[in-house]
């Protein structure tokens, strides 16, 4: 199977943009040190404890590089590593390895990163029926990767874009006038896609519930506030917090009942979690000596 094959063609494009903003016309470093015909073995090591995610995409950039690179993870997508844990073995021309490196590490890094920060928020509501989501706050041309990570942290994605889901914003009903009449024009437009409202009080809460809507973002409600519209909703609307969620708030906000919790510092605030590729250089030839030499070179 090509690599073609197995990733997205956004993830592909993604990966091919990064290693051409970095390479650019060579690694003029590398291959004035290093011989051409030159071989090396490394690993990535994690210098952090977390959750790991984005070694098939560190694959991938290895192989775009140089499609002879041999990777070989050593921990399954979404595991819980230590510090100094090996996560990859990596093998292949000196100059490949060395030329895709950061390239790599850089997607690994942002990617566990999120991941990390993610799952925290995850366990932070286990037992509760809340479902952690990110935002469209990603860094502009890497949704798909941040997004990805998301889900490997035991999250889930919110729309992907604006076109595949309907949210009707503060600023959508300030000019439509009302929630009711921006429901309206959304519905009129036949779109089929399902519709959010963001609401800012009960009042609204009632005026959602209302006109129909599917689901209703609770925007930066104190948490009485969304108990209560839990209780207005009563099962008809699937209700969203949203608004400066912490690990120290978002357990408060999942035990008033919301369905979801959505969260955009797990894309725009998550700390690149640290990983690096470090050469293992390979072991000294043995050393025969004396008698044994002799006998070992009769034979």
């Amino acid at each position: 199977m090509t690599l073609n094959q197995t990733f997205p063609t956004d993830l592909m494009e993604t990966i091919r943009r990064a290693l051409a903003e970095d390479i650019g016309s060579g690694d003029v470093t590398t291959e004035s040190i290093v011989p051409a015909e030159a071989s090396m073995h490394g690993q990535i090591i994690a210098k952090q404890a977390g959750i790991i995610a984005g070694l098939d995409i560190a694959k991938a950039v290895y192989l775009i590089v140089d499609p002879q690179v041999d990777f070989q993870s050593q921990i399954d997508e979404g595991s819980r590593v230590e510090n100094r844990q090996s996560l990859a073995l990596v093998s292949g021309r000196a100059r490949s390895l060395l030329t895709a490196e950061r390239t790599a590490m850089n997607f690994l890094g942002r990617m566990s990163g999120i991941a990390t920060l993610t799952r925290l928020f995850v366990e932070a509501v286990a037992g509760t029926k809340a479902v952690i989501l990110d935002t469209r706050k990603t860094a502009p041309g890497l949704r798909s990767m941040d997004k990805l990570a998301v889900r490997r942290g035991g999250g889930q994605n919110h729309r992907i874009g604006l076109y595949d889901m309907i949210l009707i914003k503060d600023n959508h009903i300030d000019y439509a006038g009302s929630i009711t009449v921006a429901v309206k024009r959304a519905r009129a437009a036949a779109s089929g896609l399902e519709v959010e409202v963001e609401i800012r009080t009960l009042a609204d809460v009632r005026e959602a519930l209302a006109v129909h809507v599917e689901r209703i973002l609770l925007d930066n409600m104190t948490p009485d506030s969304m108990a209560e519209a839990v209780k207005l909703a009563a099962g008809h609307a699937k209700l969203e917090a949203s608004g400066n969620v912490t690990l120290e708030t978002v357990r408060r906000i999942a035990e008033t009942g919301v369905d979801y919790i959505s969260i955009g510092a797990l894309t725009h605030s998550a700390k690149v979690f640290d990983v690096s590729f470090d050469y293992i250089a390979p072991p000294p030839a043995p050393l025969l000596m004396g008698h044994d030499s002799g006998e070992a070179e009769a034979k």
